[in-house]
């Protein structure tokens, strides 16, 4: 599916801010400006994108421990998104949450978790909820090619098939379980073919191809939200960086990653905006030049703010210290 000239602007400046704010990040943790390690989305923006631009407002989302894109493309403050990384009191969590911990309720984005595969009985939940009292919305689901092999997931997608709920499951097949590949821990070819086993409808798609992302969320998307039940898209992509920030990459040759790294999705994607017309290279030179601004002015903006105050350290918990007999602290 050719998307029009004013989406694919949209989703091309939605590639590079989001590979900015990653490539931003690494440079944070090198600083020693994270409390915790980072966990590199770079080469695998295109399904972060073009799930989001296959969304409605009120849609809801569940993300992994690799979730800072899936935030960004699904347009978060950045300022937040960077204050978050750094332990700051503007950060989305208040600080306390960090890369990997985040809830932002205004955009729909339920939670990010640290746990492979944990996000997906959540995302299950919520489908029910949505179900009885919110017909209209849909939740999409992250995860790992790891995450495929762990018990929440057959649950999940067994309880989403039973129940015919609005949610769609997005694998995000980057080729590795942190250092496993994806051949020696799975034996079918595609993910997507275990969907039927559940009795829904399943697809693989080039999750490098924003374009084919967009086509197949919409799609699945769409079914949802008509009552058609849940799906499972597998995106197959690749995960370029390190799996965490200051890990070696002893487990990929060079020729590997340099062989994907010559379909780098945004790469991809400016050769073909050029190709069809719909931008000129110094039009596109400009729009890289004002993110790039955008996003180094956010993570100085994230800088200067400040650190939460010892004293709210306890704020947001569900319980207070009385109401667990701890007395006043």
């Amino acid at each position: 599916m050719q998307i029009n000239a004013e989406l694919s602007l949209i989703m091309y400046e939605d590639l590079l801010r989001c590979r900015y704010v990653e490539e931003t990040s690494l440079d944070l943790f090198t600083e020693g400006l994270t409390p915790g390690r980072m966990h590199p989305y770079i080469g695998e923006e295109a399904v972060a994108v073009g799930t989001a631009a296959a969304m409605k407002p009120g849609d809801l989302t569940v993300s992994t421990h690799r979730g800072g894109a899936h935030l960004v493309a699904l347009k978060a403050d950045i300022v937040r998104v960077f204050a978050e990384y750094m332990g700051r009191a503007a950060g989305y969590s208040s600080g306390r949450g960090g890369p990997m911990h985040i809830s932002v309720p205004e955009i729909g984005f339920l939670c990010s978790n640290g746990i492979v595969g944990s996000g997906i009985p959540i995302a299950v939940g919520a489908a029910m909820a949505c179900q009885r009292t919110s017909p209209e919305k849909v939740v999409v689901c992250f995860f790992g090619d790891g995450a495929a092999n762990t018990g929440s997931f057959h649950e999940g997608l067994n309880m989403a098939g039973i129940w015919k709920l609005p949610v769609v499951f997005v694998c995000e097949n980057n080729g590795y379980a942190e250092t496993l590949p994806v051949g020696k821990g799975i034996a079918v070819q595609n993910i997507s073919s275990r969907a039927a086993g559940y009795g829904i409808c399943g697809v693989t798609i080039d999750g490098n191809d924003v374009e084919a992302v967009y086509t197949a969320m919409a799609e699945a998307i769409r079914n949802a939200r008509e009552g058609a039940g849940a799906s499972l898209v597998e995106a197959k992509t690749y995960r370029i960086g390190q799996h965490f920030s200051g890990e070696s990459n002893h487990y990929r040759t060079e020729s590997e990653v340099q062989m994907w790294m010559e379909r780098d999705p945004i790469r991809l994607f400016r050769e073909r905006l050029l190709e069809r017309g719909l931008a000129v290279p110094g039009e596109l030179s400009k729009l890289e030049e004002a993110v790039r601004d955008a996003v180094e002015q956010a993570v100085q903006a994230a800088k200067d703010a400040p650190f939460p105050d010892p004293e709210t350290v306890l704020a947001g918990l569900y319980r207070d210290p009385q109401t667990l007999g701890l007395g006043t602290p």
